[in-house]
């Protein structure tokens, strides 16, 4: 009993540290991409991408027909607005996941801090 209760704590101070390295790494990420998507702050990053893209569908919308049928080729608006697109869904997308990291962070350090007092528990129970 005494064995499985040093495996549970070692287990939950384990998941305490991934938890910690998880979080640190998600704020990493997640300034790293404030800093390349600068001047645009994180707050704004939603409502420029959805601008863009209401643009970028109205030029979509206007051109394609023409590219698809091989009279026009696509106009440097219509290239400056697809990557534009595209880059700040990427952004967008890297965010997300840094906050679905983050909270990954936290439920591993809940899950730690009750493996750490399960296991604390066995331990004095073997003990009595």
């Amino acid at each position: 009993m005494r064995a499985i209760a040093i495996i549970i704590v070692i287990l939950g101070l384990a998941s305490l540290v991934i938890g910690i390295l998880f979080i640190t790494q998600a704020a990493s990420a997640k300034q790293e991409v404030a800093d390349l998507i600068a001047p645009i702050t994180l707050d704004e990053l939603d409502a420029k991408y959805d601008a863009v893209k209401a643009k970028a569908d109205a030029a979509k919308a206007n051109e394609e027909p023409q590219i698809q049928a091989g009279q026009a080729a696509p106009s440097a608006m219509y290239n400056y607005l697809s990557v534009q697109r595209t880059s700040l869904g990427l952004a967008r997308s890297n965010v997300g996941t840094a906050d679905a990291v983050r909270v990954n962070g936290l439920v591993d350090i809940c899950v730690g801090l009750g493996l750490v007092l399960a296991g604390l528990g066995f331990l004095r129970k073997a003990q009595a």
